[in-house]
């Protein structure tokens, strides 16, 4: 409920909720910052879709409701001119990746591998080493004036090189224009009251620490320029996950390390998501995503995308 949400133009409405018979059911159920009514229990499906005007019954809990009664429920709604959509249960797994297909009289959900070694091999390489020479040359001129700007705007060098941690957790060094003053690593300890961000992550809206060309820069993303030549040596993606930094790793627990098996990208559903606006969770959860479903399709796709995110600076900051 909360994604449909947070994307309304998906073209679902949440309207009322059914919830197991308990006693002290609640009346609203926050979700969001909405309040969606609880209109009754299994039981009352059929009467609440008919009094709600629902077009459509998602099934969250098929296990609860059990296949009796799930039978059951598809035929009464048959009458109504109802739609039934089922959560198998399994999240963040791509289309192309599960078929349903009837085994003795059953329909079975049949999930496909994980595609990590296309993600990590020779076609997606020769594309990330063509693709990130080609961008280079083009930008080359951007490239100069962002290096100027840098150097006349505040004392310091102008890239600043933090180790982050790739495929397999093997630590490399990651190339970025400068957007903050020089050592602003060693004020970070001072500002930690002050992280709006979530989970592992700091973040900070009107940090202090960053330069007059620097808020510039990040507006538009080009302090992630410098990234293409770590995408031409090989220690990262032009798509994938975010890279994250060493201390973020130590911090992973066994569902969140699988990001580590492709390497990280400039950009990824991530960046094509929202950026820094983004909480923790959800920003794993696309990570995830990102490498359960790997295809040369998907990389295509972010990467059109991204650059419509650059130009509206969604979550830049």
């Amino acid at each position: 409920m909360e994604r449909l949400v947070r994307h309304p133009e998906l073209g679902y409405r949440v309207v009322g909720i059914c919830l197991p018979e308990r006693s002290g059911r609640p009346r609203l159920m926050a979700v969001g910052e909405s309040q969606v009514p609880v209109l009754g229990t299994f039981d009352d499906v059929c009467d609440v879709v008919a009094e709600s005007g629902a077009t459509t019954v998602a099934v969250t809990s098929a296990e609860a409701l059990g296949h009796d009664a799930m039978q059951a429920l598809s035929w009464d709604l048959e009458g109504l001119d109802v739609d039934m959509i089922v959560s198998p249960g399994v999240t963040d797994v791509a289309g192309p990746r599960v078929m349903v297909r009837p085994v003795a009289g059953l329909p079975l959900l049949h999930i496909d591998k994980p595609r990590y070694e296309g993600a990590n091999r020779f076609r997606k390489a020769f594309v990330d080493r063509v693709g990130s020479a080609a961008i280079l040359t083009v930008l080359a001129p951007v490239f100069v004036a962002v290096a100027f700007a840098i150097k006349l705007d505040s004392p310091g060098p102008v890239f600043y090189r933090a180790t982050r941690m790739g495929i397999n957790n093997q630590p490399f060094l990651m190339w970025k224009f400068r957007s903050m003053v020089q050592d602003a690593d060693k004020h970070k300890a001072g500002l930690a009251t002050l992280d709006e961000g979530a989970g592992v992550l700091f973040k900070m809206r009107n940090d202090p620490r960053v330069t007059r060309v620097g808020t510039f820069i990040r507006r538009y993303s080009l302090d992630e320029i410098p990234q293409l030549l770590n995408v031409l040596g090989g220690t990262m993606s032009l798509v994938g996950p975010r890279p994250p930094l060493r201390e973020e790793v130590e911090q992973y627990d066994g569902r969140v390390a699988r990001r580590m098996l492709v390497k990280p990208g400039m950009t990824g559903l991530w960046q094509v998501s929202g950026r820094s606006d983004l909480s923790w969770e959800e920003s794993v959860r696309l990570d995830l995503s990102y490498v359960e479903n790997w295809s040369i399709m998907q990389d295509a796709l972010i990467l059109w995308r991204t650059v419509r995110a650059v130009l509206q600076k969604d979550g830049a900051y």
